[in-house]
């Protein structure tokens, strides 16, 4: 590993010892990231399986819930947006346990709430404190691994994703079946306050607030205010003003409608269309995130070693892919292993553009800005919950799921044609950067 900026407890230290040291932090951040990030989805996918329940009990339409999942998407992609830059210049340890923390109240007091109003405003909330995850995860991650290995280690630490999903689904599924569908709420808050508690001693922040330096990338960057106007200029140029950027956040928005397509509806889908009883639908679900959590490393791999670092030409083929599988689970899902092995298959394409969204933005943009080029690909993601929420609800409810199908058919094609516009990105912008 190449480094600069020899922090001064570091400076006296043999190199072996400092390369030990850093490897240590290293495998650390990235247990730590993927553990806080995988206690999020226990308070924000537990609504997935709840819905049904809160359906019968509140007698509350698909539409209005659909209404639910868009107003805490819409409000997660704006937090996302509106935090990366907060997240470029914060402390990520106190802002990730900060936001893992509210999100537990917004959770607790959903579970005590029944009124329409009350439900959808504290899921508003949730929706803003859960974009305070992403942003310092990949703040941390630019620090703490070069450019050259971060499509493998971010992929990896993209599996927190769906182990947080599947685990998540998986407990609240076994309490929804067994309990009300309250405890989908209550028992996660109770997991996530301890689990904030472990994150908060896990953490740092950089290389240099553990007297490591920093790696060579950060060079020029250590120390450096967030507010001048040559940083101000920076993120103008490599962030707002660099067209592949743009591209693949658009991309973002239709990964997303597919991936939160199955996410939030898979149990009522599944249930509905395909004849498969509520617990055993979660499950299904959760075969759908393991399968993606395969996909995405594979696809980190390859983007390292096939294509170099540009993981946009990877994403043309994960998204041609992706649609295929679902075509055949609309289609040919006709008996119970077919529909759970061509939902497996979309997972395990649809996640690894999933993951390279954020590596692309992050290489891009570099270390200096690295949580505001995920802030805008998350903004566009989260934005897709106006169509996989509310108009996927309204869109089933009025013409039926083979009608939405078709439309998610659709989106992949779309998707598709936005990777492909950013096939010419470079691998990342630090030469332009320097």
């Amino acid at each position: 590993m190449t480094v600069s900026n020899i922090a001064p407890a570091a400076a006296a230290e043999a190199p072996a010892q400092v390369e030990k040291r850093f490897h240590y932090w290293q495998t650390r951040t990235l247990i730590a990231t993927m553990f806080g990030y995988a206690a999020f989805y226990f308070v924000r996918k537990n609504m997935s399986v709840a819905m049904p329940a809160i359906e019968a009990d509140l007698h509350i339409t698909k539409a209005q819930l659909g209404g639910f999942l868009t107003a805490h998407g819409v409000l997660y992609g704006l937090s996302k947006f509106f935090n990366g830059p907060w997240a470029d210049r914060t402390n990520a340890r106190y802002f990730m346990v900060a936001g893992l923390l509210l999100s537990v109240v917004a959770n607790v007091f959903f579970g005590f709430s029944s009124s329409v109003l009350l439900l959808g405003v504290a899921w508003m909330v949730n929706g803003w404190v859960q974009g305070m995850g992403f942003p310092p995860c990949c703040r941390l991650m630019t620090h703490w691994f070069p450019p050259e290995k971060l499509a493998t280690k971010m992929s990896i630490w993209n599996t927190s994703h769906s182990i947080g999903a599947w685990l998540a689904l998986g407990f609240c599924g076994y309490i929804v079946e067994r309990a009300s569908w309250r405890w989908c709420f209550h028992g996660p808050a109770i997991l996530c306050t301890v689990a904030g508690l472990i994150l908060f001693w896990m953490l740092r922040d950089t290389p240099s607030s553990v007297g490591l330096p920093e790696i060579h990338q950060a060079k020029k960057t250590a120390g450096e205010d967030k507010g001048s106007a040559e940083y101000r200029a920076f993120v103008r140029e490599h962030v707002f003003g660099n067209p592949h950027l743009w591209w693949i956040s658009f991309a973002n928005f239709f990964v997303y409608i597919l991936r939160f397509a199955v996410l939030d509806w898979g149990p009522t889908l599944l249930k509905e269309m395909k004849g498969f009883s509520l617990q055993h639908a979660s499950w299904v679900v959760i075969g759908f995130e393991i399968a993606g959590l395969i996909g995405m490393l594979i696809a980190g791999w390859v983007t390292d070693r096939v294509f170099g670092g540009r993981g946009s030409r990877t994403c043309v083929f994960c998204m041609i892919g992706g649609s295929l599988a679902m075509l055949a689970f609309w289609k040919l899902g006709t008996t119970p292993w077919l529909t759970i092995g061509f939902l497996g298959l979309a997972g395990f394409f649809i996640y690894g553009p999933q993951a390279l969204i954020g590596i692309t933005a992050a290489n891009l943009a570099t270390n200096r800005a690295a949580a505001t080029a995920a802030g805008l690909t998350g903004l566009f993601g989260y934005l897709s919950t106006l169509v996989s929420g509310w108009g996927l609800g309204y869109l089933v409810q009025r013409a039926g799921w083979n009608t939405a199908f078709g439309a998610l058919l659709a989106i992949g094609a779309l998707g598709t044609i936005m990777f492909v516009l950013a096939w010419p990105a470079k691998a990342h912008g630090y030469e332009e950067a320097t």
